[in-house]
């Protein structure tokens, strides 16, 4: 059964809202409740709306990548944050490192965040990958 007109129509205006608030969760993540992962599901759940309402086809567009690129992705910043502690050869594997960069905003960088950004990416594509399965056009 196709979506209605309201639902295709208001579906590509709603998918910036979830968006916008998973990216949020992820930045303050390690100051209060939030992080990746909670962040990952938000923006998974604005990519499935949208997919139910226009199709998965073109929420695939939206996404740009596979969902498997995107885990892919996300694997490998993940396990990347851990290797620049060996940086330090006193320090241990997903020893965190801060930066502070001279920017005009203060901006505190850190291989936690990077761990975030992976797991984030992770979250997103696993969950748009297994609804997509679930819910295939063929």
């Amino acid at each position: 059964m196709p979506a209605s007109l309201i639902l295709r129509v208001a579906a590509p205006l709603l998918l910036w809202m979830p968006l916008i608030v998973s990216f949020y969760l992820l930045l303050r993540g390690h100051n209060a409740p939030g992080g990746g992962f909670v962040g990952g599901l938000v923006a998974a759940s604005g990519l499935v709306f949208f997919a139910i309402a226009r199709g998965q086809a073109a929420a695939l567009s939206v996404m740009r990548l596979p969902p498997a690129s995107w885990c892919g992705v996300g694997l490998l910043l993940g396990g990347g944050s851990g290797l620049l502690a060996l940086l330090d050869p006193a320090s241990g594997y997903l020893t965190h490192l801060w930066w502070f960069p001279d920017l005009p905003v203060k901006l505190p960088l850190n291989t936690a965040f990077i761990f975030d950004v992976g797991v984030y990416l992770v979250v997103i594509g696993t969950i748009t990958a297994m609804v997509f399965a679930l819910v295939s056009e063929d």
